[in-house]
This record gives C-alpha cells, structure tokens and sequence, in this order.
C-alpha cells in the first residue's frame, strides 16, 4: 500500500523547536521529490519545503527560510523537517506530500505554537 505517514507534531512555545519526520511505504521512496505542506486555520495550503530526489537541493517558503531545514534519508524511507525559531503563525497542520500528477498525501501532523 502507497502511503506517507507523519509523525512528531505537538504543541510548542514561540521560539522553540520541533521536529517532523514522514515514513514513506508501498513506491520507490528514492526517486521522488518530496515537499511539506500546511495549512493554517482558515487558510489554503501552503507548500514550506521541497526537497528534490536527484541531489537533494532544497526550496522553502520565504515564510520559513532559514528557520526550516528539510532532509532526507532514502536507506529509512523518510522525510523531515526541523522547525526551529517557531512563531506562532506556524500553526497548522503538517502534510508530507509527494507532489506530482500521481500526487500522495499524509493525513497530516498537528503542530501549535501557542505560549
């Protein structure tokens, strides 16, 4: 079964960190780019990071760079993103997507940044 399953959401204070992480399963994980993915509350989604499966670059929102660092690690079959400096408009739910025509999404990671 094809299918992105995210982890490592949560409730955090402005300022702080988390960490996501994306197990992917059931297509060869290694050949796809992969992309993070919010929404916000009342907003549409938002793509924050994309990280490409032939050298690894990366592209991130101008919202996050330089907090926001994707990664991945083809031999897990797995996608992060560590969110430092976390502000409150972060909140929303996380989505790992593999983006394309034959586009597969997670269900999606709450994380709120609230003091």
């Amino acid at each position: 079964e094809v299918q992105l399953v995210e982890s490592g959401g949560g409730l955090v204070q402005p300022g702080g960190s988390l960490r996501l992480s994306c197990a992917a399963s059931g297509f060869t994980f290694g050949s796809y780019t992969m992309s993070w993915v919010r929404q916000a509350p009342g907003k549409e989604r938002e793509v924050v990071a994309t990280i490409s499966s032939s050298d690894g670059s990366t592209n991130y929102a101008d919202s996050v760079e330089g907090r926001f660092t994707i990664s991945r690690d083809n031999a897990k079959n797995t996608v992060y993103l560590q969110m430092n400096s976390l502000k409150p408009e972060d909140t929303g739910v996380y989505y790992c997507n593999r983006p394309g025509w034959l586009a597969i999404w997670g269900k999606g990671t709450l994380v709120t940044v609230s003091a």
